[in-house]
């Protein structure tokens, strides 16, 4: 605060300027003042907005043959309403592509690059130069994942981990970004001991000298303890124990519930149980201020022999009722106020990955940008809701031969009771008179008949699932939107998503702001004006 003295002499001060140069000098800085506070309140609502609003976002690996161009990549995740993703590295091209979208998204250190950004200032401020300060702001780049699970699979790399976060933090600092992008490392779910009961989880203690100084930095940073979490994996190594309903997050009994003796809290789910082993962990290590950020998570929909419960049903099932779960805000039973974001793994089925058959059948969708199976995620938002139960159709796969194809038309008519009057010769969906557009006419109605389940276009491998209305000229198959304009008015079946309620309160907000803004601007213009015009009245013969 100024003295007396000092505010004594600032008015004797302006006591001696011409009367139009104090007036000049109080406008300029009220005006000043009423613009530093409309942005400041501006900027405090939409970071409220971001930091309070749970979501689903999505990974994308690359290990896929004939991956779309990133221009194409990037309209695919518009297209689908995607608003995050997180990336295995910081490929130029998508990063290109991104700007002025709003998809915001991490990029990510790989492993093997971490021995030279550990290693060296210099090169950690080269990477966030050529991966971070070259694209944003135009690119929404929200954090940085340095390497991945490197304390289970590189664990040799374990000493460079934090020398390369702090390097590439001290390069964010250097490029006044530290407050915009965050930095953390994925983890192994494997880390945390005993993860069940939760109450009674811990570290691994071989990594405490890597944990401990990692969750500090998190803490001092506002940055997010980042977790691969898979209840898939948890099933399969506990079946008997770990019930296939709780990890699938499907509706259980109260007797069906996992308890914790300790705590005395219900777990209805295998995810909710992992994320709060992953708070009473940091809590054993006296740090409660740490966000759980579950950067993968999700459920193959195809396995070997050895792998039963990879199924396109179950997979179906644990990502939709994932996305409901985290859109829903129930948080966990700690701790209920808070929902962690989560990043569904993956985009692509990778079919470039080694076996088992399960890592090349992660994947929401194939290469083609068709889906795998449908999401039922009606009523929970925007996120892929176009492609959902609504807008998709089942046709013939490319390369199918004749004879096979002629063998599931004959099923699908036949004994699969589709409806295949059109098809028939002088009625709309004839032409072109060929088994390929006969069949995913037949196909396509059967799909539509059960109801788009999943497993119903399958027709023994020779059928998929496509968002692209296969309908031609005067033909219309099953479901099309045309043919639902003329029987009835189209609903969107998806309810308005709490993302949208955030930018209608960023609405509300802006438009509270600019109104506020305009009246201030209005009544010092008015006060500005009448303080132009006491001199002359004040000096007036």
């Amino acid at each position: 605060m100024k003295s007396g003295s000092s505010i004594s002499s600032s008015v004797m001060a302006l006591s001696k300027l011409p009367l139009y140069s104090v007036f000049f000098f109080l406008y300029t800085s009220l005006f000043i003042s009423s613009q530093a506070l409309s942005s400041k309140i501006a900027v405090a609502q939409i970071k409220d907005q971001q930091d309070n609003e749970p979501f689903v976002g999505i990974n994308m690996g690359e290990d896929v043959s004939n991956l779309m161009s990133a221009t194409e990549l990037v309209s695919f995740l518009q297209f689908q309403k995607v608003t995050h993703i997180k990336l295995y590295d910081a490929d130029p091209d998508i990063l290109k592509a991104l700007a002025k979208t709003k998809i915001r998204v991490i990029i990510s250190v790989p492993n093997n690059q971490l021995l030279a950004i550990g290693s060296s200032n210099t090169t950690a401020a080269s990477w966030i130069g050529k991966n971070v300060v070259a694209y944003y702001p135009r690119t929404v780049i929200t954090a940085i994942a340095v390497g991945d699970e490197v304390l289970t699979t590189v664990p040799s790399s374990a000493p460079l981990l934090m020398p390369a976060i702090e390097s590439l933090y001290s390069a964010l600092v250097a490029a006044n970004l530290h407050n915009q992008i965050k930095i953390s490392t994925p983890h192994s779910a494997s880390i945390i001991l005993d993860p069940f009961p939760p109450s009674q989880s811990f570290f691994n203690q071989s990594w405490i000298s890597v944990i401990q100084p990692l969750l500090q930095f998190l803490s001092t940073t506002g940055s997010p303890l980042m977790m691969n979490f898979y209840p898939y994996y948890v099933f399969m190594q506990n079946k008997g124990v770990v019930s296939l309903d709780t990890s699938l997050f499907k509706p259980l009994t109260p007797s069906q519930e996992m308890v914790d003796p300790n705590t005395l809290l219900h777990y209805t789910n295998v995810l909710d149980a992992m994320v709060d082993a992953a708070y009473f962990s940091m809590k054993s290590m006296n740090f409660t201020d740490v966000v759980v950020l579950v950067t993968e998570s999700g459920w193959p929909s195809k396995g070997d022999l050895k792998e039963p419960y990879a199924t396109i049903d179950n997979a179906d099932t644990y990502n939709s009722n994932l996305i409901k779960h985290v859109l829903d805000r129930s948080g966990t039973p700690l701790h209920p106020e808070i929902t962690s974001s989560v990043y569904l793994y993956e985009l692509f089925n990778e079919d470039l990955r080694s076996p088992p058959v399960s890592e090349a059948n992660w994947g929401l969708f194939y290469a083609n940008s068709t889906p795998v199976y449908l999401l039922h995620v009606s009523g929970s938002g925007t996120f892929l809701a176009n492609d959902t139960t609504n807008r998709t159709y089942c046709t013939v796969m490319d390369g199918v031969d004749s004879k096979t194809l002629q063998a599931a038309l004959d099923w699908a008519c036949g004994p699969g009771r589709a409806n295949c009057s059109e098809i028939q010769p002088g009625e709309n969906c004839f032409q072109p008179n060929n088994v390929k557009n006969h069949a995913s006419y037949a196909f396509d109605s059967y799909y539509q008949k059960q109801g788009r389940a999943a497993g119903s276009c399958d027709f023994k491998g020779v059928a998929m699932i496509t968002t692209t209305d296969p309908s031609h000229g005067s033909c219309i198959f099953p479901g099309s939107k045309k043919i639902t304009n003329k029987a009835r008015t189209v609903v969107n079946t998806t309810s308005p998503s709490n993302a949208a309620g955030g930018s209608r309160l960023i609405s509300f907000c802006s438009s509270r702001i600019s109104a506020v803004d305009k009246a201030l601007k209005t009544f010092l213009t008015i006060i500005f004006s009448i303080l132009l015009y006491i001199p002359f009245m004040m000096f007036k013969p």
